[in-house]
């Protein structure tokens, strides 16, 4: 059974096609589609055509994510599938730009983008799902709505404490930690302190949250108000900001309550099984991870796609601090953030790694990236073995590390000649080497061998 591999390069409207055999020989030329129902009946045809052609073939198609452009034609080559012996995947854009560039393509067209494409399923093919099941679609619908509503809301909210600085001045201290609900219905009524000095006790009493005292307070407050700006102008825009920041929490909240149709999808049960992350963290991580945790053999290869690996750089005489690598999507560190910060308040097993990191010198931040760091391999664990979370299995793998004997440092790669002062090195390494050869000096005597370390061959 021949295999033939179909590159397309979508773009917004059109998509750009090729077929080539396994020896990357074009089989069939490039040619272009519309994204319309027509583009879309031409694509069926010139498959159904090479198929005929070639009886004993099997199509193994890819196109690239480009945002959601590729999901017409994803969705087309699915149901070309069921009929033609072709199988459909989506490929990481970022895979394929590094496989351009160690082709050395430096010319970029649409030709060549599918073109990389189709060689990308052939070189590549271990790291290619064909035809996944895209069960959890809508999830990710509403967790991409869910972000970008928390997103908009956040610019909202650092617009109108630009804006309150100079219309209520004196409200400003009452969302320094957060922007509590009863000031912004209060702001939608009063947007600047002119109005505000002339409302009364009882209406801003009727206002939820807000007490007699406090109403009294903040009114004698606006009355001696040093705001700058009570213009029309501004109440237009106060009211504005507030009123979209007040409708979107609505549809925020609408959103929270839709994520609990997924509280039963057995992954999101297992992530939410670690104490310190709720539903909707457990959607995005779910989302973030690909929907598929077998892709990642060991728990490493997950921290490093979301970017949590120590970066660690020692070549020749230089050396770095190492730090996270941070490479990759941005999404599951935020999420992993916020849940560590959650985690040091309410979960007392998150907050206990976090003091132990502390207590050796590190930096709070520091501190918390690694708690982000074994979160994730929490998470990993408890997807891979199909297990919600259980605080007394993770101390016995952490015991089980610590019984380990303690071996002498020495690399593998000086098995046949110990490091010599000697040799024409730079003053750092010298240095370096210095500090080994007394570092194992104190090692041998520890364990009474009053001898110093041996000297090079």
């Amino acid at each position: 059974m021949s295999k033939f591999y179909l590159g397309s390069d979508v773009s917004k409207g059109y998509a750009d096609f090729v077929i080539i055999d396994e020896r990357k020989d074009v089989s069939e030329k490039h040619f272009t589609l519309d994204d319309t129902a027509r583009g879309h009946q031409y694509l069926f045809h010139v498959l159904q055509s090479f198929c005929a052609k070639h009886p004993n073939a099997t199509i193994y198609a890819a196109v690239e994510s480009t945002g959601g452009y590729e999901n017409n034609w994803y969705q087309t080559l699915r149901s070309i599938g069921a009929v033609l012996p072709v199988k459909t995947a989506r490929l990481n854009p970022s895979g394929i730009r590094h496989h351009g560039q160690a082709a050395l393509r430096r010319t970029s067209t649409d030709k060549i983008s599918a073109i990389s494409i189709a060689e990308y399923q052939i070189n590549y093919p271990e790291v290619i799902q064909y035809d996944q099941q895209d069960e959890f679609k809508s999830m990710k619908r509403l967790y991409t709505a869910f972000r970008m509503f928390v997103k908009i809301r956040t610019q909202l909210l650092n617009q109108m404490e630009t804006v309150l600085y100079t219309a209520n001045p004196e409200l400003v201290q009452y969302r320094k930690d957060n922007t509590p609900k009863w000031l912004l219905r209060l702001l939608a009524n009063y947007p600047v302190a002119d109005d505000l000095a002339k409302a009364s006790i009882d209406d801003l009493a009727s206002i939820p949250y807000v007490s007699v005292q406090r109403a009294e307070e903040i009114i004698t407050a606006a009355q001696t108000s040093v705001a700058s700006a009570t213009d029309a102008p501004t109440q237009v825009v106060m009211k504005t900001i507030v009123n979209q920041i007040l409708a979107l929490d609505k549809s925020i909240q609408t959103l929270k309550k839709q994520a609990a149709v997924f509280v039963d999808v057995p992954e999101i049960e297992l992530i939410t099984s670690i104490t310190s992350i709720g539903v909707m963290s457990a959607i995005g991580l779910y989302v973030e991870l690909g929907g598929c945790i077998a892709k990642f053999p060991r728990a490493k290869e997950l921290c490093s796609f979301w970017g949590l690996h120590p970066l660690v750089k020692d070549s020749g005489d230089g050396g770095w601090i190492p730090r996270m690598s941070k490479q990759g999507r941005k999404m599951p560190r935020s999420i992993l953030f916020m849940a560590v910060l959650n985690g040091i308040r309410t979960d007392s097993y998150i907050q206990q790694i976090y003091q132990r990191e502390l207590a050796k010198g590190k930096c709070k931040m520091s501190a918390i990236g690694i708690c982000m760091h074994k979160l994730a391999r929490i998470i990993y664990g408890v997807l891979s073995n199909n297990t919600p979370f259980d605080l007394e299995i993770d101390k016995q793998h952490q015991n089980r590390s610590k019984i380990k004997k303690e071996k002498i440092e020495k690399t593998d790669s000086r098995r046949f000649q110990n490091e010599d002062l000697q040799a024409p090195i730079s003053r750092r390494q010298t240095r370096k080497r210095k500090e080994r050869e007394e570092s194992q000096s104190e090692r041998f005597t520890v364990c009474e061998i009053i001898v110093p370390a041996p000297s090079g061959v």
